[in-house]
């Protein structure tokens, strides 16, 4: 964990980041307006999320993890059928919260979270249509998120074209988010990688409306974080990212190939406090460079958005086959970079490798030469690198191909 000391002396170079900084007896703790993440009405303190787990995350066990910035209770069942189905597994030791009356349950527990004093979603599921509309109109009304459950795998629910199933039938999937979507909540689909093809899945999830993929990066041989570059790299979805999400450098993983967001699930019962310990580790990232989940290097395995920080195309390497992902020839993105880059602190760059900043890397990765011309130009290293998203959302929005 960063010292307090060491990050105020960063914080030193704008006067703006000075009032979020506040000291608990764990040492760091960043609050205010650290992160400005919103999604419609939705907004989140911090890029860390509790996951649901059935059976388990309801409002009062959400209620210990106050400090995340999203809390997804449930799954819950809205009718007769995924109930019946909840109760077959639960016979075989399965947790799952089950209930004769599931919308009364939704409204109570979203009136009960309500003080919890954090962004709150619903993981939902259903063997039909209708039941979701209810449930969006109850989500939206307490200001909530609902979240489609085409997660679980298990037999009882896919059997009755739930979970899992919905990835199967993207038909469906895209009518009920469409559908969905027209009541005005928020929208997340929480999903599985590795069952479909994940390319296909998301953008049929983006076409249909939807605000936010939640990625369970399953795989046979253990986590894909590269199916969080491919969905960042496709599509302008909301991401979090989840599956063994256990300390701060499976975090960062996920994070640096474009996560928004992370979620832990399991984890919090083995250790209660790893969200706590999250969110103080996001948050000084935050603080000290400005941008929390920058991409890994184009050449390092990076997204799309580290095009901010590639050199000029002028010899072989990686950010050749980036542009063409992009379809932009080389002098089209010299071009975009350079002119976005005039008039700004980054225009500048004497000494540099290439005479000025808009061709530097991320701040984390040392360079004496860029480093000079930020100390000679008083630009701070948070200041350096909130120019470059912004570069990298500019180079994006130019793309020519998804």
């Amino acid at each position: 964990m960063y010292l307090a000391l060491f990050i105020a002396s960063f914080l030193s170079y704008s006067d703006n980041w000075k009032h979020i900084l506040t000291q608990n007896e764990r040492g760091l703790i960043v609050t205010g307006n650290l992160f400005d993440i919103k999604i419609g009405y939705a907004s989140f303190k911090n890029p860390i999320a509790l996951a649901s787990m059935a059976g388990i995350t309801d409002s009062a066990f959400a209620s210990g993890f106050a400090n995340a910035g999203l809390l997804v209770l449930g799954g819950y069942n809205l009718d007769r059928e995924t109930n019946e189905a909840a109760r077959k597994e639960t016979e075989r030791n399965r947790s799952e919260f089950i209930t004769d009356t599931p919308m009364e349950l939704i409204k109570s527990e979203l009136e009960k979270a309500k003080d919890i004093g954090t962004t709150i979603a619903i993981n939902v599921r259903a063997a039909t249509l209708e039941p979701f509309l209810e449930a969006a109109n109850i989500a939206k009304e307490a200001g909530a998120i609902l979240e489609i459950n085409a997660h679980c795998r298990q037999p009882e629910m896919t059997s009755l074209g739930v979970g899992e199933a919905l990835m199967k039938n993207l038909p469906r999937l895209g009518e009920y988010i469409s559908r969905i979507k027209k009541t005005g909540v928020v929208l997340s689909v929480k999903v599985r990688a590795n069952v479909v093809d994940d390319l296909e899945l998301a953008k049929t999830i983006e076409g249909a409306g939807a605000d936010i993929i939640h990625i369970d990066a399953m795989h046979p041989q253990g986590v894909d974080v590269g199916v969080i570059k491919r969905i960042r790299n496709s599509t302008r979805l909301f991401i979090i990212g989840n599956n063994s999400i256990v300390d701060f450098d499976s975090a960062k993983e996920m994070f640096s190939r474009g996560a928004d967001m992370v979620s832990v699930a399991r984890a919090v019962i083995k250790e209660p406090g790893i969200i706590d310990y999250l969110v103080d580790e996001i948050s000084s990232v935050q603080a000290l460079t400005g941008w929390y989940n920058a991409p890994k290097h184009i050449c390092g395995g990076g997204d799309l958005r580290a095009l901010a920080f590639c050199c000029p195309p002028v010899k072989p390497c990686a950010v050749h086959a980036a542009l063409k992902q992009v379809g932009l020839m080389p002098q089209e993105f010299t071009n975009l970079k350079l002119g976005f880059s005039r008039g700004t602190a980054i225009e500048s760059g004497e000494g540099t490798c290439f005479g000025s900043m808009a061709w530097c890397c991320k701040i984390t990765k040392p360079c004496f030469l860029r480093d000079s011309v930020l100390e000679r130009t008083k630009l701070s290293d948070v200041e350096y690198m909130i120019i470059k998203k912004k570069l990298s959302e500019h180079i994006l929005k130019h793309r020519k191909k998804c």
